[in-house]
């Protein structure tokens, strides 16, 4: 591929630690990928932070600064099988030539380093690719550099975790992300005006990526004399991207939600299919509807939260592309559902009582009287099995939260 054909973001990405921009509290002297990289002693790592902050140019300078194959993959279309494939090379490079015989000083350090498998978005692998990781991490075979922009506490297992150690990477400052600008600029031949500079770092909200692929559009539309109106046109015209920090991601799993409430179950696999080929987090999805089953069905039919649980559980097994059918199954059940808020409202009702009265006096009968002081006070006192008389607090006496539909 010609050079100037790669994305500018490729083209300008650091190679080694000392071209690298941001993340200071890791790559600073004395800090732990610092000092992992001068000892070359690479441990397994996930890297969890926001898009474009560096995660997958970080795992390539520490494959190129400590001399490692350097294998990626994304989680999003990997599978099992491209993982085999990798982990048999790597063996057969740890393997290596056969020993020299006549060389007394040939040390296990002469073997080749172990090779990093760079895993993006590590998040989407379901538990059992995880689960397929985990020997190849433990006996070495790779050593893996996982990204995320999901907490890893929730997305990655802890078997996998307790292997790994968890650097956290920030968004980009504004001086972090104007660095990354210039370098992008210069690349390109092109100039850029004060004022399109302060649009773009403040557009780029940490995410260096974004602002190279808006200025890469500008000059593309527009010449190499970058503008703040070039700037706002090229962003109108080139296409959305859909992930978690746009808003087409907030917008359509928006709408998702509404058509389902609205029991309209074509709108509501729309949607669906709108976020399935975008790449959202099946698990996401999964989440939100088990959600919705609560909050929107409800008692109308108590059932729709078990339906969705298992949703959710199948999601968690199957994983993408095989678990759209799941999902699918699951949204018609829920938006053709019969729908009641009581719950929802009963509770908001009751946490409204509790943040302006705060902790009301529990009746007496009510409480609990495990000393013989205790029930001469009359902790407990007068409280029968089953009671049905006003069991709230004196100054909520006749406050009803719950009030039953004539369904469910």
């Amino acid at each position: 591929m010609a050079a100037n054909s790669r994305p500018l973001a490729d083209r300008i990405r650091p190679a080694t630690l000392d071209e690298y921009i941001g993340q200071s509290h890791l790559i600073a002297p004395g800090k732990p990928i610092y000092q992992a990289i001068k000892a070359n002693r690479v441990p397994s790592m996930i890297f969890w932070g926001p898009p474009g902050v560096g995660k997958t140019t970080l795992a390539r300078i520490i494959a190129h600064e400590t001399g490692r194959r350097f294998y990626e993959l994304s989680a999003v279309s990997a599978s099992k099988d491209d993982v085999r494939k990798i982990v048999e090379q790597a063996r057969k490079e740890q393997a290596g030539a056969p020993r020299d015989l006549f060389n007394m000083n040939q040390t296990e350090d002469d073997k080749p380093a172990t090779p990093i498998l760079f895993l993006d978005e590590i998040h989407r692998f379901n538990k059992a690719q995880q689960d397929f990781l985990l020997p190849y991490v433990e006996d070495g075979t790779v050593v893996l550099i996982g990204a995320t922009t999901e907490n890893p506490s929730f997305e990655v297992i802890s078997a996998l975790l307790s292997r790994a150690r968890v650097f956290t990477l920030g968004s980009l400052t504004e001086a972090e992300v104007e660095q990354v600008i210039r370098r992008g600029v210069d690349d390109l031949d092109a100039t850029i005006e004060d004022e399109g500079l302060g649009y773009l770092v403040r557009f780029a909200d940490g995410d260096a990526r974004q602002a190279l692929n808006l200025i890469e559009g500008a000059v593309t539309l527009y010449g190499k004399t970058i503008t703040v109106d070039h700037l706002r046109e090229a962003l109108q015209s080139r296409h959305l991207r859909y992930d978690k920090q746009a808003e087409e991601h907030y917008n359509t799993i928006s709408a998702f939600i509404k058509s389902m409430r609205a029991s309209n179950p074509d709108a509501a696999l729309y949607y669906l299919a709108r976020m399935v080929s975008a790449g959202e987090d099946p698990k996401f999805i999964a989440r939100r509807m088990v959600i919705f089953a609560s909050e929107d069905v409800g008692n109308a039919d108590p059932n729709a939260l078990a339906v969705a649980n298992n949703v959710f559980r199948a999601v968690e097994t199957i994983g993408f592309p095989e678990c759209t059918l799941n999902l699918s199954q699951g949204v018609i059940y829920l938006a053709c559902a019969p729908k009641d808020r009581s719950a929802t409202d009963a509770i908001g009702q009751a946490m409204a009582d509790v943040d302006t009265h705060g902790a009301l006096p529990i009746p007496l009968k009510l409480r609990n009287a495990p000393t013989g002081l205790m029930k001469d006070l009359g902790y407990g006192k007068g409280y029968e099995m089953y009671d049905e008389g006003d069991l709230l607090p004196e100054a909520l006496k006749g406050k009803h939260y719950y009030t039953p539909p004539n369904r469910g």
